[in-house]
Parts: structure tokens; C-alpha cells; sequence
């Protein structure tokens, strides 16, 4: 596959919605460890809007603007601040209805260059950070244009990611108080959005 269409990309985001309620459960216990146990909901809730704004759209710097502000005005907190930040800034990397691979990595490190504006958090403490970053930069690594590969790459990043997550002690957040004790479990933040990923990945293996 050389370029990425509109449509693929909403079925992409249906398939990252369905697998992010399927884990909602699991999202909120592990939050619950050092923080309020309600990520799971969050997430769903911000996901939800952002799926809801692209329906109707028919090229992608529109559609993503629209998810970006819905995200941000029909939820709160900080797991919509960031995912909205996220859509907000990949609208400002992509244009028209198809995306080829070197768009597709300009469209993604725009939405993590404005993630960055809204977070001083990096890979190591402990954050959806240790997600988010190492996707993209698989993304913009990868030699290859073919947009299947480029997605597994960037699911794969996330996963190790977030998996590292488990023997980190968190740095970042309210998490950052419990110390010592935060290690152990993986950060909630970084498992949602490496979710997010390895759905985006899995969803083009029918396609």
C-alpha cells in the first residue's frame, strides 16, 4: 500500500476506538495505581468525540482539525489536552484526501512536535510519552513507503514502549509522588496509546 486514503484512516480510528473500549477496564486499574482510575473513561470519552468529528469529513487536515477541537471541547483534563493537541498538530502536516509515506511522517511529527508544547514529559518518565515518542520516530526512520510497514513500525515502537514503562519509577505528574512505589506496573497513558498504534497497524492488514 503507497498511500494512505481518508477512508483507511477512519477505519483505523473505528478500529483504535473498538480496541481502547474492549481494554477500558484495564486502562483504569492500571491509572488507579498512582493516580484517580478513571483513564480508562478518558480516554474512551476522548477517543468517542474524536471518531464522532471525523465521520462526515472528505480530506484530512479539516477532519483532523475538527477531531482536535472536539476532543478538547467535549471533554477535559489531560488525557483530551493531549490527545486534541495531538490531532490539532497532525492537521498541521496533512492536506487532501491520500497520504503518501513521507506525508504521513511529516502529518505525525507535527502532532508530536505539538504534544510537545503542551507537556515537558520524555521517554523515561513514565507517560504516554513512552509511547508516543518512540512511534513516531519509528515512523520517520523507516525507509520504507509502504504505509502497512510504516504503521507496524510505529506499533511495535509504542508497545516496547510502553512495556518498558513497568520498570520505570515515575517522574512526571502526580504519579511522580508515590516514589518507588510506582514501579512495577505500567503506565496507563502509554499502554492506551500504544493501543491506539497497534490498532492503527492492525487495522490495514484487511486492506
Amino acid at each position: 500500500m503507497k498511500h494512505l486514503t481518508i477512508d483507511i484512516f477512519k477505519q483505523q480510528l473505528e478500529n483504535a476506538l473498538s480496541n481502547i473500549k474492549e481494554r477500558e477496564e484495564e486502562f483504569s486499574k492500571l491509572d488507579a495505581i498512582t493516580g484517580d482510575g478513571d483513564h480508562g473513561t478518558a480516554i474512551v470519552t476522548a477517543f468517542s468525540a474524536a471518531v464522532n468529528a471525523a465521520a462526515k469529513a472528505d480530506e484530512f487536515k479539516a477532519m483532523l482539525t475538527d477531531m482536535g477541537f472536539a476532543v478538547m471541547t467535549e471533554t477535559s483534563g489531560s488525557t483530551s489536552t493531549l490527545l486534541g493537541a495531538f490531532f490539532l498538530g497532525m492537521s498541521d502536516g496533512a492536506s487532501g484526501a491520500e497520504l503518501n509515506a513521507d506525508q504521513i511522517k511529516a502529518m505525525f511529527n507535527a502532532g508530536l512536535t505539538n504534544v510537545c508544547k503542551q507537556t515537558k514529559a520524555v521517554v523515561g518518565d513514565k507517560t504516554m510519552m513512552d509511547a508516543l515518542i518512540p512511534a513516531v520516530e519509528a515512523i520517520a526512520q523507516s525507509g520504507s513507503d509502504n504505509i502497512s510497514e510504516l504503521f507496524d513500525a510505529a506499533a511495535k515502537a509504542a508497545l516496547e514502549g510502553a512495556e518498558k514503562t513497568v520498570e520505570m519509577q515515575a517522574r512526571f505528574g502526580r504519579a511522580r509522588n508515590y516514589g518507588e512505589r510506582s514501579i512495577g506496573a505500567a503506565d496507563s497513558g502509554a499502554t492506551s496509546w500504544a493501543c491506539m498504534f497497534d490498532a492503527f497497524a492492525d487495522a490495514l492488514k484487511t486492506n
